[in-house]
C-alpha cells in the first residue's frame, strides 16, 4: 500500500487537522483545526481555499439533508452558514461539562450522527459516545480519556469506536434502531502511535490513522492488518474516501505535540494530504434533522 502517491494537497499548517469530509455534491473537502478553531474548504483538487475562525473547538463537521452544515463546538452542536461564518445554535450537548470538548462524529446511513467527547486536558475518563437522531441526543458508551473515529461497516451493523489512550479499538453490534450491544476489541494498535480517526471502505476493511505513528493502517473485517499508508509527518488524524469513484483518499494531520526540532523535520506536519486506493470507500451520508434551530 506505499506505492500510492501520497501527496500533500494542501500545506495549510493546521495545530490539530481533523474531521476531513467528502462532500460529493460539490466536490469539495472540508475539514476543521480543532485548536486553531477554524474550519477548511477546499476543492477536490487543493483549488477554491476558504476558510472560517470559529468561536470555540470545532471539532468536526457533516451534512445536513437539508443542505446545511452541522458542527460541534464546546457546549453543543451548531449549523454552520457558509455564507455569513454564522454558528447557530442546535442541539446542546455536556454544556456543564467545562473540562470536556467534542472531537469526533459520523453520520450513518440512517441519517444519525455518532460523534464522541473527551477531557480536553487528554487526563480524566470524562468522555463519551453519543448518538443523535436528528431530534434526541443519546449517550451509548463512556469511560473515555479521549474518543476518536466513529465508523460503520457496509451494513451498518457493526459499529467501530477508538480508545485512543488504551490504544483500542473497539466493536460494537448495531441494532436497526441504533442501540449497541456486545462490545469487544476489534484490533490494539501494538507497533507504535495511537488509533485516531477512521473510515471503512466498500469490502468491509477499517482504516485507521495513527496518531504518532506516521500512517495510516488498513485492517480486515476480522481484525488482521493488511498494510499500511506511511506518511512524512508523525501525526495523522482522519481519512476520508472521496473523488467520482471514492477511491481517492483525503487525510488531515496536526502540529500538535511536536517540538520545533520535529516541525523542522517535518514541514508538511498539520497539511492536508491525499492518495489513491485500490478500493472505494462508502458514499457519505446526511444528518436528518428533525429540531428547530434554538432561538
Amino acid at each position: 500500500m506505499n506505492g500510492n502517491l501520497l501527496s500533500c494537497l494542501w500545506d495549510v499548517g493546521a495545530t490539530l487537522g481533523e474531521g476531513v469530509l467528502w462532500d460529493a455534491a460539490a466536490k469539495r473537502v472540508w475539514f476543521v483545526d480543532i485548536k486553531g478553531r477554524r474550519i477548511h474548504r477546499c476543492e477536490h483538487d487543493g483549488t477554491g481555499r476558504r476558510s472560517w475562525d470559529a468561536p470555540g473547538q470545532v471539532s468536526f463537521i457533516v451534512p445536513a439533508a437539508d443542505g446545511s452544515m452541522v458542527c460541534s463546538l464546546e457546549d453543543g452542536l451548531y449549523r454552520f452558514d457558509d455564507s455569513t461564518g454564522d454558528f447557530i445554535p442546535l442541539a446542546k450537548v455536556e454544556a456543564d461539562e467545562t473540562g470536556n470538548r467534542f472531537n469526533d462524529g459520523h453520520v450513518d446511513a440512517a441519517g444519525a450522527l455518532w460523534f464522541g467527547s473527551m477531557h480536553d486536558g487528554e487526563e480524566e475518563p470524562t468522555g463519551a459516545l453519543y448518538r443523535f437522531d436528528g431530534k434526541h441526543i443519546a449517550r451509548m458508551d463512556d469511560g473515555y480519556v479521549i474518543t476518536n473515529g466513529p465508523a460503520l461497516s457496509p451494513d451498518g451493523a457493526t459499529l467501530y469506536h477508538t480508545d485512543t489512550l488504551q490504544k483500542r479499538v473497539y466493536a460494537f453490534d448495531r441494532a436497526q434502531d441504533g442501540s449497541l450491544a456486545n462490545k469487544r476489541v476489534f484490533v490494539e494498535i501494538l507497533d507504535g502511535g495511537y488509533p485516531d480517526g477512521m473510515a471503512v471502505d466498500a469490502a468491509g476493511h477499517l482504516w485507521v490513522a495513527t496518531f504518532g505513528g506516521w500512517r495510516i493502517d488498513r485492517f480486515d473485517a476480522a481484525g488482521a492488518k493488511l498494510g499500511e499508508v506511511r506518511f512524512p509527518c508523525a501525526n495523522v488524524t482522519k481519512l476520508a474516501f472521496g473523488g467520482d469513484d471514492l477511491r481517492t483518499v483525503y487525510a488531515t494531520t496536526a502540529r500538535k505535540g511536536l517540538s520545533d526540532q520535529e516541525l523542522a523535520e517535518q514541514p508538511q506536519a498539520g497539511g492536508l494530504f491525499t492518495f489513491r486506493a485500490e478500493t472505494p470507500g462508502l458514499p457519505q451520508h446526511a444528518l436528518k434533522l428533525q429540531l428547530r434551530n434554538e432561538e
